[in-house]
């Protein structure tokens, strides 16, 4: 029992008269509310505009939509008329300001992309359903009680009235009907279910009706609120099925991809999952696939729930066909490619005996400078020498000397360095 009197709310409600009253106030939109609105759909329009997710958040916590959003189900579930007239007259002229708002700010926009934040609000599902109802629960329980906190302001984020409106603003802007209809969707599904978590929650704790209706009409009203839940809610049913198949078909996918989708000498080069055509295009470069390889992997396809899969494979650069020796064509192309490999090759050789002869200067002038202190600084490389009779391959060296050599010091040097480059001919110039 201890337990379950944690989870009572008796001891921090809030009085009924003081809670009716606090969603009164909030339900009118003029002065302050209607420009605080109006912020706010150009805040949120700006954070859609420009793809950035604490912008839009800040609209949302500024927003006062939730208001007349209540209004509608506390109005239902105390049997207020005047409250529900109020309020459902409020939220349309709400909705009306913020869709035509942001349909002006993103007609007059220079940017016109549909951002990821965008393109989020387009695609309604069972889950955004879930959200706002619980959103809706969290909120009007925190309305009726006197511990209030934060939860407000968590509320407004989590059913995200503001970003839906405007991308709906958007889809008229740009005229784009899809994006329209699904934004539009998607405020209604956060409407009708928070104003239906506010009429649950406020009958549970037994808010007191304003005029006691009877049963009759107590039976006709609730038969009109849940077909307005119903009609709203299974759309969305379908869509969530249809994210959760599509969630499914790419987690299969990438493990077929990942665990058959493997050809020897060749490595995938591009992978794309197309969920909502089921179909899985695969680019690979190497040597040429064969057909009866193919047809192996397409097999596997329905060992992991891919059978009405459609799987191509492209190759990329399959100009090895080893199968294909006595076609012109490929003849030609492999030669050519062959030819380029060895220019390659070749550039590459000289290249490093570049790098190798600067290698082996500097080390030879490290080691005549330390037998020969005298020695500045010296030039060392290959050449040919050439008369009218011959052409032979020669080293050519000068030295520069801070004091002069000897003969028999400069004959020195000069047979150490034609044995240490093992040359056959070096010529030496002296410099003093």
């Amino acid at each position: 029992m201890k337990i379950i009197d944690k989870f009572k709310l008796d001891r921090e409600k809030e009085n009924f008269r003081d809670v009716i009253e606090s969603i009164y106030n909030g339900v009118e939109f003029k002065g302050t509310n209607l420009w605080v609105l109006v912020f706010a759909i150009f805040i949120a329009s700006l954070g859609l505009n420009v793809n950035s997710p604490a912008v839009v958040i800040g609209a949302m916590l500024i927003s006062p939509l939730m208001g007349p959003i209540m209004g509608l189900g506390l109005g239902m579930a105390i049997n207020d008329l005047t409250l529900l007239k109020k309020a459902g007259y409020n939220y349309l002229f709400a909705a009306g300001v913020g869709l035509l708002t942001s349909t002006i700010y993103f007609a007059i926009s220079p940017i016109n992309d549909a951002h990821s934040e965008i393109l989020a609000r387009t695609s309604p599902n069972i889950y955004d359903v879930l959200i706002a109802f619980f959103g809706g629960l969290a909120g009007i329980i925190a309305t009726s009680s006197k511990l209030k906190g934060n939860v407000i302001p968590g509320v407004a984020i989590a059913t995200a009235l503001m970003p839906p409106l405007c991308t709906a603003g958007y889809g008229l802007a740009t005229w784009q009907l899809d994006y329209f209809l699904g934004a539009f969707y998607l405020f209604l599904i956060n409407t009708v279910f928070i104003a239906l978590a506010t009429l649950i929650t406020a009958r549970l704790l037994k808010f007191p009706f304003k005029v006691h209706p009877d049963e009759k009409e107590k039976t006709r009203v609730n038969r009109i609120v849940y077909a307005i839940a119903i009609v709203t809610l299974l759309p969305s049913i379908y869509f969530g099925y249809d994210i959760v198949q599509k969630n499914r078909f790419q987690k299969e996918a990438n493990q077929f991809v990942e665990n058959e989708a493997v050809f020897p000498n060749n490595f995938l080069l591009k992978k794309n999952i197309d969920a909502n055509s089921k179909e899985i295009t695969l680019t690979y470069g190497g040597l040429l696939i064969k057909d009866t390889a193919i047809s192996l992997l397409k097999s596997k396809l329905k060992n992991y729930d891919l059978a009405n899969c459609n799987l191509k494979i492209q190759q990329g650069f399959s100009y090895l066909n080893e199968t294909a020796k006595n076609n012109d064509k490929d003849n030609l192309l492999s030669n050519a490619l062959s030819e380029k490999a060895k220019q390659i090759e070749l550039l590459s050789y000289k290249l490093d005996s570049i790098y190798k002869q600067n290698d082996l200067s500097k080390q030879i002038y490290k080691e005549i400078k330390a037998q020969y202190p005298s020695v500045e600084n010296m030039i060392l490389q290959p050449s040919t020498l050439i008369n009218d009779s011959i052409q032979k391959n020669v080293w050519i060296s000068n030295i520069k000397l801070k004091q002069k050599l000897n003969a028999e010091e400069k004959t020195k040097v000069t047979n150490w360095l034609k044995v240490r480059i093992g040359a056959e001919q070096i010529l030496v110039n002296f410099e003093n």
